[in-house]
Protein backbone atom coordinates (compact mmCIF):
# COMPACT_ATOMS: atom_id res chain seq x y z
CA UNK A 1 0.00 0.00 0.00
CA UNK A 2 1.07 3.57 -0.70
CA UNK A 3 -0.09 5.81 2.11
CA UNK A 4 0.24 9.44 3.19
CA UNK A 5 -0.16 10.16 6.91
CA UNK A 6 -1.41 13.59 7.94
CA UNK A 7 -2.52 15.22 11.18
CA UNK A 8 -1.72 18.17 13.43
CA UNK A 9 1.38 18.37 15.60
CA UNK A 10 0.89 16.17 18.65
CA UNK A 11 -1.43 13.74 16.85
CA UNK A 12 1.10 10.92 17.22
CA UNK A 13 2.04 10.66 13.53
CA UNK A 14 5.57 9.42 14.14
CA UNK A 15 4.44 6.71 16.56
CA UNK A 16 1.56 5.58 14.36
CA UNK A 17 3.74 5.65 11.25
CA UNK A 18 6.21 3.25 12.85
CA UNK A 19 3.46 0.84 13.99
CA UNK A 20 1.57 0.93 10.70
CA UNK A 21 4.70 0.50 8.58
CA UNK A 22 5.66 -2.56 10.64
CA UNK A 23 2.17 -4.06 10.38
CA UNK A 24 1.94 -3.41 6.64
CA UNK A 25 5.59 -4.40 6.00
CA UNK A 26 6.37 -1.19 4.12
CA UNK A 27 9.04 1.46 4.79
CA UNK A 28 8.22 4.49 6.93
CA UNK A 29 9.51 7.53 5.02
CA UNK A 30 9.71 10.68 7.14
CA UNK A 31 10.89 14.08 5.95
CA UNK A 32 13.33 14.33 8.85
CA UNK A 33 14.93 10.98 8.03
CA UNK A 34 15.18 11.93 4.34
CA UNK A 35 17.03 15.15 5.16
CA UNK A 36 19.38 13.48 7.65
CA UNK A 37 20.19 10.60 5.29
CA UNK A 38 20.85 12.79 2.25
CA UNK A 39 22.94 15.28 4.21
CA UNK A 40 25.01 12.60 5.99
CA UNK A 41 25.57 10.73 2.70
CA UNK A 42 26.55 13.93 0.91
CA UNK A 43 24.13 13.45 -1.99
CA UNK A 44 23.60 16.31 -4.43
CA UNK A 45 20.13 16.88 -2.96
CA UNK A 46 21.57 16.71 0.56
CA UNK A 47 24.16 19.36 -0.29
CA UNK A 48 21.45 21.59 -1.75
CA UNK A 49 19.26 21.15 1.32
CA UNK A 50 22.16 21.84 3.70
CA UNK A 51 23.03 25.06 1.88
CA UNK A 52 19.51 26.39 2.36
CA UNK A 53 19.33 25.20 5.97
CA UNK A 54 22.72 26.73 6.83
CA UNK A 55 21.47 30.03 5.40
CA UNK A 56 18.38 29.82 7.61
CA UNK A 57 16.11 29.41 4.59
CA UNK A 58 13.35 26.92 3.83
CA UNK A 59 14.37 24.02 1.61
CA UNK A 60 12.57 24.42 -1.75
CA UNK A 61 9.80 21.94 -2.56
CA UNK A 62 11.68 20.53 -5.54
CA UNK A 63 14.59 19.44 -3.33
CA UNK A 64 12.29 17.76 -0.80
CA UNK A 65 10.31 16.09 -3.58
CA UNK A 66 13.53 14.88 -5.21
CA UNK A 67 14.60 13.22 -1.96
CA UNK A 68 11.19 11.63 -1.46
CA UNK A 69 11.08 10.33 -5.01
CA UNK A 70 14.55 8.79 -4.75
CA UNK A 71 13.50 7.05 -1.53
CA UNK A 72 10.19 5.81 -2.97
CA UNK A 73 12.06 4.27 -5.89
CA UNK A 74 14.34 2.15 -3.70
CA UNK A 75 13.78 -1.64 -3.78
CA UNK A 76 12.25 -1.92 -0.30
CA UNK A 77 9.50 0.52 -1.34
CA UNK A 78 8.48 -1.47 -4.43
CA UNK A 79 5.49 -2.90 -2.55
CA UNK A 80 4.47 0.38 -1.00
CA UNK A 81 5.48 3.04 1.53
CA UNK A 82 4.12 5.29 4.24
CA UNK A 83 4.91 9.00 3.90
CA UNK A 84 5.08 10.95 7.17
CA UNK A 85 5.55 14.74 7.10
CA UNK A 86 5.31 14.96 3.32
CA UNK A 87 3.51 16.43 1.46
CA UNK A 88 3.18 19.51 3.70
CA UNK A 89 1.17 21.69 1.33
CA UNK A 90 -1.02 21.43 -1.77
CA UNK A 91 1.81 22.27 -4.18
CA UNK A 92 3.84 19.37 -2.76
CA UNK A 93 0.79 17.10 -3.01
CA UNK A 94 0.36 18.05 -6.67
CA UNK A 95 4.06 17.44 -7.35
CA UNK A 96 3.85 14.07 -5.57
CA UNK A 97 0.87 13.06 -7.73
CA UNK A 98 2.84 14.01 -10.85
CA UNK A 99 5.92 12.06 -9.74
CA UNK A 100 3.86 8.96 -8.90
CA UNK A 101 2.05 9.23 -12.24
CA UNK A 102 5.38 9.30 -14.07
CA UNK A 103 6.41 6.20 -12.12
CA UNK A 104 3.13 4.46 -12.98
CA UNK A 105 1.76 4.18 -9.44
CA UNK A 106 -0.94 5.87 -7.33
CA UNK A 107 -1.67 6.46 -3.67
CA UNK A 108 -4.01 3.99 -1.95
CA UNK A 109 -5.04 6.10 1.04
CA UNK A 110 -4.45 9.29 3.00
CA UNK A 111 -4.81 8.67 6.72
CA UNK A 112 -5.97 11.77 8.59
CA UNK A 113 -5.30 11.48 12.33
CA UNK A 114 -7.98 13.57 13.98
CA UNK A 115 -7.31 15.11 17.41
CA UNK A 116 -9.19 18.00 19.06
CA UNK A 117 -7.08 21.15 19.16
CA UNK A 118 -7.18 21.52 22.94
CA UNK A 119 -5.97 17.92 23.30
CA UNK A 120 -3.01 18.72 21.03
CA UNK A 121 -2.12 21.70 23.23
CA UNK A 122 -2.47 19.56 26.36
CA UNK A 123 -0.32 16.77 24.93
CA UNK A 124 2.56 18.96 23.81
CA UNK A 125 2.54 21.71 26.46
CA UNK A 126 2.47 19.07 29.21
CA UNK A 127 5.72 17.40 28.14
CA UNK A 128 8.70 17.62 30.47
CA UNK A 129 12.18 16.46 29.51
CA UNK A 130 15.19 15.56 31.66
CA UNK A 131 18.15 17.93 31.34
CA UNK A 132 20.55 15.01 31.86
CA UNK A 133 19.03 12.70 29.24
CA UNK A 134 16.49 13.87 26.68
CA UNK A 135 15.23 10.30 26.25
CA UNK A 136 13.67 10.57 29.71
CA UNK A 137 10.32 12.18 28.89
CA UNK A 138 7.40 12.74 31.25
CA UNK A 139 4.00 14.41 31.04
CA UNK A 140 2.32 16.42 33.77
CA UNK A 141 -0.99 14.63 33.12
CA UNK A 142 -0.34 11.30 31.40
CA UNK A 143 2.99 10.15 32.90
CA UNK A 144 3.83 12.48 35.76
CA UNK A 145 7.10 12.02 37.67
CA UNK A 146 6.89 10.87 41.30
CA UNK A 147 8.34 14.21 42.39
CA UNK A 148 7.34 17.33 40.45
CA UNK A 149 10.21 18.60 38.32
CA UNK A 150 12.48 15.63 39.10
CA UNK A 151 13.34 12.76 36.71
CA UNK A 152 12.32 9.36 38.09
CA UNK A 153 15.23 7.68 36.28
CA UNK A 154 18.27 9.80 37.21
CA UNK A 155 17.06 12.58 39.48
CA UNK A 156 17.80 15.28 36.90
CA UNK A 157 15.81 18.48 36.51
CA UNK A 158 12.77 18.31 34.24
CA UNK A 159 12.04 21.24 31.96
CA UNK A 160 9.67 22.34 29.21
CA UNK A 161 11.27 22.94 25.82
CA UNK A 162 10.67 26.37 24.32
CA UNK A 163 8.88 24.87 21.33
CA UNK A 164 6.55 22.97 23.69
CA UNK A 165 5.14 26.12 25.29
CA UNK A 166 1.41 26.69 24.80
CA UNK A 167 2.03 29.85 22.77
CA UNK A 168 4.42 28.06 20.41
CA UNK A 169 2.10 25.06 20.07
CA UNK A 170 -0.79 27.32 19.05
CA UNK A 171 1.43 29.02 16.47
CA UNK A 172 2.41 25.60 15.10
CA UNK A 173 -1.27 24.70 14.86
CA UNK A 174 -1.97 27.91 12.93
CA UNK A 175 0.75 26.95 10.45
CA UNK A 176 -0.76 23.46 10.14
CA UNK A 177 -4.27 24.82 9.53
CA UNK A 178 -3.00 27.31 6.94
CA UNK A 179 -0.44 25.24 5.04
CA UNK A 180 -1.00 21.51 5.59
CA UNK A 181 -4.69 21.02 6.36
CA UNK A 182 -5.76 22.09 2.83
CA UNK A 183 -4.19 18.88 1.46
CA UNK A 184 -6.99 16.95 3.17
CA UNK A 185 -9.57 18.61 0.93
CA UNK A 186 -7.24 18.10 -2.03
CA UNK A 187 -7.13 14.36 -1.38
CA UNK A 188 -10.84 14.16 -0.47
CA UNK A 189 -11.54 15.22 -4.04
CA UNK A 190 -9.71 12.02 -5.06
CA UNK A 191 -11.68 9.93 -2.52
CA UNK A 192 -8.48 8.94 -0.73
CA UNK A 193 -8.99 10.33 2.78
CA UNK A 194 -9.65 8.00 5.71
CA UNK A 195 -10.22 9.91 8.96
CA UNK A 196 -9.02 8.13 12.10
CA UNK A 197 -9.98 9.36 15.60
CA UNK A 198 -6.55 9.52 17.27
CA UNK A 199 -7.61 9.69 20.92
CA UNK A 200 -6.91 6.68 23.12
CA UNK A 201 -4.07 4.22 23.50
CA UNK A 202 -1.50 3.94 20.71
CA UNK A 203 -2.52 0.35 20.00
CA UNK A 204 -6.21 1.30 19.73
CA UNK A 205 -5.46 4.02 17.20
CA UNK A 206 -3.32 1.60 15.18
CA UNK A 207 -6.13 -0.97 15.21
CA UNK A 208 -8.61 1.64 13.94
CA UNK A 209 -6.26 2.62 11.14
CA UNK A 210 -5.56 -0.99 10.12
CA UNK A 211 -9.29 -1.82 10.14
CA UNK A 212 -10.04 1.22 7.99
CA UNK A 213 -7.30 0.31 5.50
CA UNK A 214 -8.34 -3.33 5.26
CA UNK A 215 -12.09 -2.68 5.20
CA UNK A 216 -12.11 0.27 2.84
CA UNK A 217 -13.45 3.74 3.48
Amino acid sequence: MRIVLVGPPGAGKGTQAAYLAKNLVIPHISTGDLFRANISQGTDLGKQAKAFMDAGELVPDEVTIGMARDRMNQPDAAGGFLLDGFPRNVSQAEALDEALKEDGVTLDAVLDLEVPEEEVVKRIAGRRICRNDSSHVFHVTYSAPKLEGVCDVCGGDLYQRDDDSEETVRKRLEVYHTQTEPIIDYYKAQDLVVTIPALGKVEEVTERAMAALQGGK
